[in-house]
Order: C-alpha cells, then sequence, then structure tokens
C-alpha cells in the first residue's frame, strides 16, 4: 500500500468545556478519497482546519508528509490545496486576476501554471468565472474558483470543505469525476460533505464523525455492515442509523 500522507494522532480540539473534536486517530494514502461525513457539529470543519494548521490542536497532532500541521503550518499550506465551504476572495478582482494573484504569491512560473490549469477549467466551465469580477458571483462560482486555486500548485494533498456546494449536477459530476482522476494520479484527497450520496459514488473510505468522535470507519459497504442495515440500503440509512 502507498504510505500515509497525512495522519491524525490522537488529534483533539476543545472550545472552553466543548469537545468539538475528541481524540481523532486516521490515515490518508495517496491514491484514495477519504469522506468525512456527519451532522452539523461533529468536528468536520474543525478537522479540515486542524489538518490545515489554521487551529491549534487542544491534544495530539496531525503529520503531512512529515511536517507537524501546527508547528509546520507555513510549510504545510504552501503544500496543500484548501478549498473552504465558504471561500472569500476580493471583489475587485476578476477570476483570473485572483489566480495570477495567487500564482505570484507562491512563486509559480504563469505560462507553465495556466497551461496545467486550462484543461481543469475546460472540464468545470469555469471560462466565465476567470473573465467576471469576483463580487458578482454565486455560491457556485466561488466554489469554481476555490477549486482551481486548491489545484494550481500541483498539491499532493487536497482538503475539500462541500466541494460540490452549490454547483449544478452537471458541473458537480464533472468535479467528481477530475477529482477521481487526481486520486488515481496519487493525490490524496479528503471531503467533507454532507452529501451522502456524493460520498457514496466518490470516496473510498468514510469516516462518520458524532459530537467529536468517530462512530464508523471503513469502506460504505463497512460502513453498511457496521452500521446493520442491508448491501442494498442507501448510505443516509446506514448514516441515520449510526447518529440516531
Amino acid at each position: 500500500m502507498p504510505p500515509s500522507v497525512l495522519e491524525a494522532r490522537s488529534l483533539g480540539k476543545d472550545y472552553g468545556p466543548v469537545a468539538a473534536l475528541r481524540s481523532l486517530e486516521c490515515a490518508v494514502r495517496g491514491g484514495e478519497i477519504v469522506g468525512l461525513l456527519g451532522p452539523n457539529g461533529s468536528g468536520k470543519t474543525t478537522t479540515m482546519k486542524l489538518f490545515m494548521g489554521m487551529l491549534r490542536p487542544s491534544r495530539g497532532s496531525a503529520i503531512f508528509e512529515g511536517l507537524d500541521c501546527t508547528t509546520d503550518a507555513r510549510k504545510v499550506k504552501e503544500r496543500v490545496g484548501y478549498m473552504p465551504d465558504e471561500p472569500a476572495f476580493y471583489d475587485f478582482l476578476t477570476g483570473r486576476e485572483t489566480v495570477d494573484f495567487v500564482i505570484q504569491v507562491r512563486g509559480l512560473d504563469p505560462d507553465a501554471t495556466w497551461e496545467h490549469l486550462a484543461p481543469i477549467v475546460a472540464q468545470t466551465d469555469a471560462t466565465d468565472v476567470l473573465e467576471a469580477s469576483v463580487g458578482g458571483y454565486s455560491h457556485g462560482m466561488k466554489k469554481k474558483l476555490a477549486l482551481l486555486l486548491a489545484l494550481l500548485h500541483r498539491p499532493s494533498l487536497l482538503l475539500l470543505d462541500e466541494p460540490t456546494n452549490g454547483l449544478d449536477p452537471p458541473t458537480a459530476a464533472r468535479v467528481r469525476t477530475l477529482l477521481r482522476g487526481a486520486a488515481d494520479a496519487g493525490t490524496a484527497i479528503v471531503v467533507s460533505t454532507h452529501l451522502l450520496d456524493m460520498a457514496d459514488v466518490l470516496c473510498d473510505r468514510v469516516l462518520v464523525l458524532h459530537r467529536g468522535a468517530i462512530i464508523a470507519q471503513g469502506s460504505t459497504a463497512e460502513v453498511r455492515e457496521h452500521a446493520g442495515v442491508g448491501p442494498d440500503a442507501s448510505l443516509e440509512d446506514a448514516f441515520l442509523k449510526l447518529v440516531a
């Protein structure tokens, strides 16, 4: 099996007396897509921010390619592709100007980077996103631009919070195909989502979080078995039984 790209070691985060994440143990390997599933407040976004070094853990650690995601947060951010659930950009720039700005900040070669992005722009139907002013974007357009920014530096790890939220069904399907292709090329991908149908078809493994703790993990077939539902039951049926 390929080596772990990302590991959580007894990772936890408290907000005062509330444990948002209790003691997460997991590993993500290159070439696989791991889904974080759970109801609101289960710890999904907290987990993603801990992986990105945007939050300091209360206990444990997250390790990305030998880097501590807290103490080496700057190096982690340079190498990881991250898409937040609610992307924020400079409203006075166009999408193309935003990409150019990030290329410059990352110190990348502009021509090579745009050549790399061209098929991604075509696949996600993002040409209109590049030419429009960000201030007039819909939520779906923001998600398309955030995905381009997450992919432009060819990261070995993608952390995507609700990547298809706000996208129309055809575009969402193309994004899933894009992510599957990235994983097949060796990229490790963590997807946080409440769209269980998407997780069922996209993810190689899922972690079901509830009240800050993992209550089930494995392939979607294994999660169904753990929940005690039949193999033909929907992932939603298994999920609802697990968190009941």
